[in-house]
């Protein structure tokens, strides 16, 4: 079946928490006649090369090849404090310290406190062994690779619940499973992007759910995003599938759309993404798709600095 939408500006591959590696990605956007996609796995560095029959070749030009576009991107989990604030950066210079640093950062981060919740879970009698998270459904990790959705995913298939988004939003709820990660402030990671030349936008705004507390205040999700963009934010996500992941709001996905694009409609680049991670290989059901949410082809290329960034 073809995509809704001929753009998506959102997805993940094996190098973080998706499940089709980069080659298999870029192919099942061709088969779902996807024309641009975006690789933008959680908190690492875009793939550059693919090996094809043994050959490494450069991911894009390859990608051409196959009638495909391709973003390299980079989504960066932000906010100790604020969850979901999650911030899509592309074109940036990916060799800058800045992201050897982010990298470092997050893995000792992510480690530290998934290890805990893990410890925590036990605890309430529904066992995670810290070795069956990196086990990861017959698709080992190594520790500097691992996500938390990994460790919802395993919730599930122990059967301590439906669906991972059901796990999510459990631990999210939980207090006393209230084990937060350090993360880079939102506002440092906006600046730091546009100093290595790269384009910022802020994905899945409405799963931020209200009241944040931010800087030692409790305002409203608007405020927040109101910071951010004073910050050099260049666009949001309008465009999403909230039907499809731990979204729990009383809106539609089209209502938040509409609702996105009045708000900052004037002020921002409006994107769009799936946040496709190939999750019917782990047998969920109705699970996101590549294309499924999106821009279309002409709303892509008005955008003169996001165009230019295929090439780099």
């Amino acid at each position: 079946m073809l995509a809704n939408h001929e753009v998506d500006l959102h997805g993940h591959t094996t190098r973080s928490d998706g499940s089709d590696t980069p080659e298999e990605f870029i192919l099942h956007a061709k088969e779902r006649g996807v024309k641009v996609c975006a690789i933008t796995d959680h908190d690492v560095i875009p793939p550059r090369t693919v090996t094809i029959d043994g050959v490494e070749r450069d991911i894009q030009e390859w990608a051409r090849e196959q009638g495909v576009e391709v973003m390299l991107g980079i989504e960066v989990s932000c906010e100790t404090w604020i969850d979901d604030t999650h911030l899509v950066c592309f074109g940036c210079d990916w060799d800058d310290p800045f992201f050897k640093e982010l990298d470092d950062f997050t893995i000792k981060s992510k480690v530290g406190s998934y290890k805990k919740l893990a410890e925590r879970l036990t605890e309430k009698g529904m066992p995670v062994d810290w070795q069956e998270v990196l086990d990861n459904d017959g698709h080992p990790v190594p520790e500097s690779m691992v996500q938390k959705k990994m460790l919802f995913e395993l919730m599930a298939r122990k059967g301590y619940f439906d669906s991972w988004s059901d796990a999510k939003l459990y631990v999210k709820e939980a207090r006393d499973l209230a084990i937060k990660r350090e993360k880079p402030d939102a506002v440092t990671v906006i600046k730091e992007a546009h100093r290595t030349g790269g384009y910022v936008i802020m994905a899945h705004p409405y799963l931020v759910t209200e009241p944040v507390t931010y800087k030692g205040k409790i305002i409203h999700r608007s405020v927040f995003i109101e910071h951010l963009i004073e910050a050099g934010l260049d666009g949001i996500e309008a465009s999403y599938t909230y039907d499809k992941t731990s979204y729990f709001g009383k809106l539609s996905k089209k209502e938040i759309k509409d609702e996105v694009i009045q708000y900052y409609g004037d002020r921002l680049f409006i994107s769009g993404g799936s946040d496709y991670h190939a999750d019917g290989k782990k047998g969920v059901k109705n699970p996101r798709e590549i294309g499924d949410c999106g821009i279309s082809m002409e709303e892509f290329l008005a955008n003169e600095r996001l165009v230019a960034m295929l090439n780099r």
